[in-house]
């Protein structure tokens, strides 16, 4: 039978409950639908879900539908449960979004709307309470329209014209087949749904179960089942335990089939399936397979995590939506912490999001939470399952720590018979891009193996800023230089380097505190809006009047949730009960007020032995410890950035199209490098026999002439990227088109092919490009090299000149400072960015300048080049005709 997987959402009180029961009731799944004012409902089972009327855990019924089985998850709607319902979005097929008619299109369901967006999943729409007389169908169509999409079409007036004209301006294929056909086929709206281009709108009372049959009708129409693949895959979304207090692992398979005693794993556990169980509400059904497309909670996996991928599907990032506010909880007198931590963890597990930490320090538990809803529900959870009365404190916010502006990070671990150097450059990102590891680091410098271990080492910890200790966000912090040794390194090692190296790092930085904000709506009087947008000035808040109809008015805007989260109570004061204010979360931005903040904290970053910023060296036999500010002199290896170089750092990143262009060292300088590293530890031998350093042999700056002839072949190797990005014409065309800045530069290396007279190889990354192939291409007179998956263009020149130096005179044009030292040490000469564009300027002006130098001074007549008898001839007739 076919499957499909359909989500409900909506804002709190919306009547998402109500539409949940309403649908079960309508496909014949329960005999009488239930009230969530009677505290009998098919899906809100938990106890605390009955006494406060709300959805707390998301939950499942299956029902048939004609020859499709629909799995119905329902969602938490409160904002406090937020993450629980994004971990089940992910999992979906189809999402129905509720939306009151009394309110209309609320702060939350525009935030739901945006998670809707961002993992693309198709979306009905119902209109609820329409029963209810501030509901106007024509009014809540156009704010829906505005607020969330202009494709949001109303399926009641199906097979009207005005329905097709309405579907016609959703996409040019529609338009072409209305103007074709005077209508819009159902397999182009079934289509139009599925790549949200289209959004269907149903009105109804689910109360009165009124619009159910057509928003079933419409799903049982136009809802397409998707593709599975035929390899094994599923996604794991949740983690529970029952009654007994089995674990229990809610997947969703995508691929293949699961079989009872099958075998799982994720390349780290592996563990044996005991049960399959598909659940109805409270109650399962055992199966002994299961085939894609369904959901479904497997016993007997003990290390699984929501978010985990398994088969071909790959782990997801954490929920958008994340606690903001951080508590600490209390034990009852007696109650020993340490054997209350590991229980906590259960809790952890289930819902990964509430960062239960120790602090040895201050030997407390503490908790990240969205509000106090879900404090309540934890203290049950507490209770019922451990027997443990525990209290929560006021709660504190968790702020957040980024930088402003790129900085490199030194780590070193040398004590005796240890070593690990790591050298990490960390870059500001985006708001709200989290943290993003990468590599780029030569092998020729650090191993793979190694490389791979950093990255291990920055993902496995919350890295802690240098401002108040709160946790690092928005930035890239990639692994640019590291060294090890041979003997005396250990695993262990390339850890304290590496958190050393962030530390160090953020210290040297200019380090911004960051807070959450709140993005709000807050509906009350008109008369009152004056003291609401005073308050929120006040609050370091930002607001505009987005909607008012001379009695009522709504302020939209922003503010920090450390002034803003007990707002409502004070709203609700000075309004006498008419205001109402919706708050979701919208994200870190700078700390309003960051000085008291850091004073409040405490936070004493040379006393967080835990998290030092300073490396160990060796001397003497000896190991002893330099403070982060002095890292730097007693490093091993050269910094991968210029203090007083920071364009040529921007160049050296692949991002400089400024003019300014200054090479990151000298060639000289390059050479002490290799001199001081590959001829180093050679042992004494008399000066006859030891061989001239590198700076001395090579002492003078290459020259690039014509003229120039040597036996061997001669080979230009031109970094494509790191000079289109060098050059400003090249990089300005670039950011509009760059086909077209790559075709610029190909074209110039012709030209200069055809002067030069050496093979020019011009070779661009491509290892991003999923199973790309090594491409060899002629290009006219020159040759085009596209690498391979996972192969850097810096890659492939360095192998090629360590591979052929000796059989071809080799030369590398590019400005990476990194490659330019590894080209170098191999034998080769170097062109930098500039430098090449100087070259080929001077080249063509030459030949210009030849080529007027080889044509006739003066003016040509043409009676000079006639013999002395055509000019007589001439004379005579002219003669005869006068």
């Amino acid at each position: 039978m076919k499957q499909l997987t359909i989500g409900i959402l909506a804002h709190v009180d919306a009547g998402k409950t109500t539409l949940s029961e309403g649908i079960l009731y309508a496909s014949g799944k329960i005999g009488k639908p239930g009230r969530v004012d009677n505290k009998n409902t098919f899906l809100d089972t938990y106890e605390l879900e009955k006494a406060r009327g709300i959805t707390i855990f998301s939950k499942q019924a299956v029902f048939d539908m004609g020859d499709i089985k629909i799995t119905l998850l329902d969602t938490p709607g409160h904002v406090d449960f937020s993450a629980e319902m994004e971990r089940t979005l992910r999992v979906l097929d189809y999402a129905i979004l509720v939306i009151s008619g009394a309110d209309g299109v609320q702060g939350h369901t525009r935030t739901l709307w945006r998670l809707l967006s961002m993992y693309q999943i198709p979306v009905y729409l119902f209109i609820n309470k329409m029963d209810q007389p501030a509901a106007d169908q024509d009014r809540l169509m156009s704010e829906v329209k505005k607020q969330l999409h202009d494709s949001c079409i109303d399926f009641s007036l199906n097979d009207t014209d005005s329905f097709y004209d309405q579907l016609a301006m959703c996409s040019e294929s529609m338009m072409d087949d209305y103007l074709e056909n005077g209508l819009v086929s159902g397999d182009q709206i079934r289509q139009g749904i599925r790549n949200r281009t289209v959004f269907p709108c149903f009105f109804g009372s689910a109360l009165k179960l009124q619009g159910i049959e057509a928003l079933l009708t419409g799903i049982s129409q136009y809802a397409l089942i998707p593709e599975n693949a035929h390899e094994f895959g599923a996604k794991i979304f949740k983690i529970t335990r029952d009654d007994q207090g089995n674990r229990l692992t809610h997947l969703k398979l995508t691929g293949g089939a699961l079989s009872v005693k099958n075998t799982l794993t994720n390349g780290v556990w592996e563990e044996k399936i005991n049960q399959i169980r598909i659940y109805s509400g409270e109650k399962y059904e055992t199966v002994n397979e299961v085939t894609p497309g369904c959901i479904c909670a497997v016993t007997g996996l003990t290390q699984t995590r929501p978010g985990e991928g398994l088969g071909f599907e790959e782990a997801y990032e954490s929920p958008v939506l994340e606690p903001v506010l951080s508590y600490q909880i209390a034990l009852p007198e007696g109650c020993d912490p340490r054997q209350m931590l590991p229980k906590l963890r259960q809790l952890e597990e289930e819902e990964p999001e509430l960062h239960i930490v120790w602090d040895e320090h201050v030997q407390e538990i503490q908790a990240q939470i969205m509000g106090e809803i879900q404090i309540e529900i934890l203290k049950t959870l507490i209770l019922e399952r451990f027997g443990v009365d525990v209290s929560f404190d006021t709660g504190r916010i968790v702020y957040k720590e980024t930088i402003e502006s790129p900085v490199e990070g030194v780590g070193h671990f040398e004590p005796l018979r240890h070593y690990a150097e790591v050298h990490l450059l960390l870059e500001p990102g985006e708001q709200g891009s989290g943290l993003e590891f990468c590599l780029a680091c030569s092998e020729d410098l650090l191993a793979k193996n190694y490389q791979k271990l950093v990255l291990t080492h920055l993902e496995e910890k919350n890295h802690k800023g240098v401002l108040t200790g709160s946790a690092i966000t928005d930035m890239r912090i990639t692994l640019v230089s590291g060294k090890a040794h041979q003997k005396h390194t250990e695993g262990g090692d390339f850890r304290e380097a590496t958190y050393r190296a962030v530390r160090q790092g953020l210290k040297e930085a200019q380090s911004v505190l960051l807070e959450p904000y709140y993005g709000f709506t807050l509906e009350l009087p008109e008369n009152l809006v004056g003291r609401a947008m005073t308050d929120i000035e006040k609050m370091c808040g930002t607001c505009q009047i987005s909607h008012t109809d001379g009695e009522a008015a709504v302020l939209t805007g922003s503010a920090p949730v450390s002034v803003m989260r007990n707002y409502q109570k004070e709203v609700s004061a000075y309004s006498k009960g008419m205001g109402r204010l919706f708050c979701t979360l919208k994200g870190y931005e700078p700390c309003h007020n960051p000085e008291a903040v850091m004073k409040e904290s405490g936070y004493d970053f040379e006393s967080d032995l835990d998290n030092p910023a300073g490396s160990v060296f060796c001397s003497h036999g000896a190991g002893f410890v330099v403070p982060w500010d002095q890292v730097k002199k007693h490093m091993h290896l050269e910094p991968f950035l210029k203090l007083s170089q920071s364009e040529a750092a921007e160049e050296t990143l692949g991002g400089g199209s400024s003019g300014q262009e200054n090479p990151l060292m000298s060639l000289e300088e390059i050479d002490r490098i290799i001199e001081s590293t590959f001829y180093a530890n050679r042992g004494k031998r008399t000066e006859w026999k030891r061989k001239k350093p590198v700076y001395e042999t090579r002492r003078d700056p290459v020259c690039y002439n014509m003229n120039h002839s040597e036996q061997r072949e001669e080979y230009l190797l031109v970094d494509g990227y790191n000079i289109v990005f060098a050059w400003p014409e090249l990089a300005s065309m670039a950011q509009e088109n760059m086909d077209g800045a790559r075709m610029k530069l190909l074209d110039q290396l012709c030209n200069y092919q055809a002067i030069r007279k050496c093979q020019i190889i011009a070779v661009f990354d491509a290892y991003r490009v999923k199973d790309h192939r090594e491409e060899f291409i002629a290009y006219h007179n020159i040759h085009l090299v596209y690498t391979r998956e996972a192969q850097t263009a810096d890659h492939y020149i360095e192998k090629f000149a360590h591979d052929n130096n000796r059989k071809y005179r080799i030369t590398v044009a590019t400005s990476d400072g990194l490659q330019q030292m590894i080209v170098r040490g191999a034998g080769c000469a170097l062109l930098s960015a500039r430098e090449l564009k100087t070259e080929m300027e001077a080249a063509n002006k030459r030949v210009t300048e030849e080529f007027q130098d080889s044509r006739p001074k003066g003016r040509n007549f043409l009676l000079d080049a006639l013999s002395d008898e055509a000019k007589e001839q001439l004379k005579d007739a002219g003669g005869k005709e006068s």
